[in-house]
Protein backbone atom coordinates (compact mmCIF):
# COMPACT_ATOMS: atom_id res chain seq x y z
CA UNK A 1 0.00 0.00 0.00
CA UNK A 2 2.85 2.40 0.87
CA UNK A 3 4.47 1.72 -2.51
CA UNK A 4 1.30 2.77 -4.33
CA UNK A 5 1.08 6.01 -2.38
CA UNK A 6 4.71 6.82 -3.19
CA UNK A 7 4.15 6.00 -6.88
CA UNK A 8 1.01 8.16 -6.98
CA UNK A 9 2.80 11.07 -5.28
CA UNK A 10 5.73 10.78 -7.71
CA UNK A 11 3.32 10.65 -10.66
CA UNK A 12 1.49 13.74 -9.38
CA UNK A 13 4.76 15.64 -8.95
CA UNK A 14 5.83 14.64 -12.47
CA UNK A 15 2.45 15.61 -13.94
CA UNK A 16 2.43 18.96 -12.13
CA UNK A 17 6.04 19.61 -13.16
CA UNK A 18 5.28 18.81 -16.80
CA UNK A 19 2.20 21.01 -16.68
CA UNK A 20 4.19 23.94 -15.34
CA UNK A 21 6.95 23.32 -17.92
CA UNK A 22 4.54 23.10 -20.86
CA UNK A 23 2.58 26.09 -19.54
CA UNK A 24 5.78 28.15 -19.41
CA UNK A 25 6.72 27.18 -22.97
CA UNK A 26 3.25 28.10 -24.18
CA UNK A 27 3.17 31.39 -22.25
CA UNK A 28 6.29 32.74 -23.95
CA UNK A 29 4.83 31.84 -27.36
CA UNK A 30 1.53 33.59 -26.54
CA UNK A 31 3.41 36.68 -25.39
CA UNK A 32 5.53 36.71 -28.55
CA UNK A 33 2.40 36.38 -30.67
CA UNK A 34 0.84 39.25 -28.74
CA UNK A 35 3.79 41.47 -29.68
CA UNK A 36 3.53 40.33 -33.31
CA UNK A 37 -0.20 41.07 -33.38
CA UNK A 38 0.30 44.50 -31.82
CA UNK A 39 2.98 45.31 -34.40
CA UNK A 40 0.65 44.20 -37.21
CA UNK A 41 -1.87 46.79 -36.02
CA UNK A 42 0.76 49.53 -36.13
CA UNK A 43 1.94 48.32 -39.52
CA UNK A 44 -1.60 48.50 -40.89
CA UNK A 45 -2.12 52.05 -39.67
CA UNK A 46 1.30 53.20 -40.90
CA UNK A 47 0.49 51.75 -44.30
CA UNK A 48 -2.88 53.56 -44.26
CA UNK A 49 -1.05 56.79 -43.51
CA UNK A 50 1.46 56.14 -46.31
CA UNK A 51 -1.45 55.54 -48.70
CA UNK A 52 -3.12 58.82 -47.72
CA UNK A 53 0.01 60.92 -48.17
CA UNK A 54 0.08 61.07 -52.00
CA UNK A 55 -3.49 62.44 -52.06
CA UNK A 56 -2.69 64.96 -49.36
CA UNK A 57 0.50 66.05 -51.11
CA UNK A 58 -1.26 66.47 -54.45
CA UNK A 59 -3.94 68.62 -52.83
CA UNK A 60 -1.37 70.80 -51.09
CA UNK A 61 0.81 71.00 -54.22
CA UNK A 62 -2.04 72.67 -56.07
CA UNK A 63 -1.81 75.58 -53.67
CA UNK A 64 1.87 75.60 -52.80
CA UNK A 65 3.75 74.96 -56.01
CA UNK A 66 6.96 76.66 -54.81
CA UNK A 67 7.27 74.50 -51.66
CA UNK A 68 9.23 71.79 -53.51
CA UNK A 69 11.63 70.88 -50.68
CA UNK A 70 8.91 69.77 -48.27
CA UNK A 71 7.31 67.58 -50.93
CA UNK A 72 10.65 65.91 -51.51
CA UNK A 73 11.02 65.24 -47.76
CA UNK A 74 7.54 63.71 -47.64
CA UNK A 75 8.27 61.58 -50.71
CA UNK A 76 11.61 60.44 -49.26
CA UNK A 77 9.98 59.56 -45.94
CA UNK A 78 7.27 57.57 -47.70
CA UNK A 79 9.91 55.77 -49.79
CA UNK A 80 11.88 54.93 -46.64
CA UNK A 81 8.73 53.49 -45.08
CA UNK A 82 8.00 51.38 -48.15
CA UNK A 83 11.57 50.06 -48.20
CA UNK A 84 11.85 49.28 -44.49
CA UNK A 85 11.99 45.55 -43.78
CA UNK A 86 12.64 45.17 -40.06
CA UNK A 87 10.66 46.61 -37.16
CA UNK A 88 13.50 48.98 -36.11
CA UNK A 89 13.76 50.25 -39.71
CA UNK A 90 10.00 50.77 -39.88
CA UNK A 91 10.05 52.62 -36.56
CA UNK A 92 12.79 54.96 -37.85
CA UNK A 93 10.93 55.50 -41.14
CA UNK A 94 7.69 56.22 -39.28
CA UNK A 95 9.48 58.87 -37.20
CA UNK A 96 10.85 60.51 -40.33
CA UNK A 97 7.38 60.45 -41.88
CA UNK A 98 5.87 62.10 -38.79
CA UNK A 99 8.43 64.90 -39.02
CA UNK A 100 7.79 65.41 -42.74
CA UNK A 101 4.03 65.50 -42.19
CA UNK A 102 4.43 68.06 -39.41
CA UNK A 103 6.36 70.31 -41.78
CA UNK A 104 3.74 69.75 -44.49
CA UNK A 105 0.99 70.85 -42.12
CA UNK A 106 2.93 74.01 -41.33
CA UNK A 107 2.87 74.90 -45.01
CA UNK A 108 -0.90 74.52 -44.95
CA UNK A 109 -1.09 77.32 -42.40
CA UNK A 110 0.24 79.70 -45.08
CA UNK A 111 -2.64 79.02 -47.47
CA UNK A 112 -6.07 80.01 -46.07
CA UNK A 113 -7.88 78.84 -49.23
CA UNK A 114 -6.36 75.40 -48.86
CA UNK A 115 -7.52 75.11 -45.26
CA UNK A 116 -11.10 75.65 -46.45
CA UNK A 117 -10.85 73.19 -49.39
CA UNK A 118 -13.21 70.23 -48.83
CA UNK A 119 -10.79 67.67 -50.30
CA UNK A 120 -8.04 68.87 -48.02
CA UNK A 121 -10.32 68.90 -44.97
CA UNK A 122 -11.44 65.35 -45.71
CA UNK A 123 -7.84 64.14 -46.14
CA UNK A 124 -6.76 65.98 -43.02
CA UNK A 125 -9.56 64.31 -41.03
CA UNK A 126 -8.54 60.89 -42.34
CA UNK A 127 -4.91 61.55 -41.52
CA UNK A 128 -5.78 62.78 -38.03
CA UNK A 129 -7.86 59.66 -37.42
CA UNK A 130 -5.01 57.50 -38.65
CA UNK A 131 -2.53 59.29 -36.39
CA UNK A 132 -4.82 58.62 -33.42
CA UNK A 133 -5.05 54.95 -34.38
CA UNK A 134 -1.27 54.78 -34.67
CA UNK A 135 -0.90 56.29 -31.19
CA UNK A 136 -3.29 53.71 -29.69
CA UNK A 137 -1.64 50.84 -31.57
CA UNK A 138 1.81 52.07 -30.52
CA UNK A 139 0.74 52.10 -26.88
CA UNK A 140 -0.62 48.54 -27.15
CA UNK A 141 2.51 47.36 -28.94
CA UNK A 142 4.85 48.90 -26.36
CA UNK A 143 2.78 47.35 -23.55
CA UNK A 144 3.10 43.91 -25.19
CA UNK A 145 6.84 44.44 -25.69
CA UNK A 146 7.22 45.46 -22.04
CA UNK A 147 5.41 42.33 -20.84
CA UNK A 148 7.40 40.05 -23.14
CA UNK A 149 10.76 41.66 -22.38
CA UNK A 150 10.11 41.54 -18.63
CA UNK A 151 9.07 37.89 -18.84
CA UNK A 152 12.20 36.81 -20.70
CA UNK A 153 14.32 38.54 -18.05
CA UNK A 154 12.74 36.46 -15.29
CA UNK A 155 14.53 33.28 -14.21
CA UNK A 156 12.14 30.72 -15.63
CA UNK A 157 10.86 33.02 -18.38
CA UNK A 158 14.40 33.28 -19.77
CA UNK A 159 14.69 29.50 -19.78
CA UNK A 160 11.36 29.02 -21.54
CA UNK A 161 12.13 31.74 -24.07
CA UNK A 162 15.50 30.21 -24.96
CA UNK A 163 13.96 26.76 -25.30
CA UNK A 164 11.46 28.24 -27.79
CA UNK A 165 14.13 30.30 -29.58
CA UNK A 166 12.58 33.56 -28.37
CA UNK A 167 15.32 34.77 -26.03
CA UNK A 168 15.87 38.14 -27.73
CA UNK A 169 13.95 41.18 -26.49
CA UNK A 170 11.61 42.99 -28.87
CA UNK A 171 12.19 46.62 -29.88
CA UNK A 172 10.04 49.38 -28.42
CA UNK A 173 8.37 51.81 -30.81
CA UNK A 174 9.94 55.08 -29.73
CA UNK A 175 9.87 58.36 -31.59
CA UNK A 176 13.18 59.50 -33.04
CA UNK A 177 14.77 62.68 -31.76
CA UNK A 178 14.19 64.29 -35.20
CA UNK A 179 10.44 63.67 -34.97
CA UNK A 180 10.34 65.20 -31.46
CA UNK A 181 11.67 68.54 -32.72
CA UNK A 182 9.07 71.24 -33.12
CA UNK A 183 9.08 72.46 -36.73
CA UNK A 184 9.95 76.13 -37.20
CA UNK A 185 7.24 78.35 -38.63
CA UNK A 186 8.55 81.12 -40.84
CA UNK A 187 6.35 83.51 -42.83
Amino acid sequence: MKKWIIVIVILLVVIIGLSVFIGGLNKVVRMDESVTEAWAQIDTQLQRRADLIPNLVQTVKGYARHEKEIFEHVADARKAWAGAKSIPDKIAAAGAMEGALARLMLIVERYPDLKANQNFLHLQDQLEGTENRIAVARTRYNRSVKDFNAYIREVFGRMFARLRGLGRPHTYFEISEEAKEVPKVEF
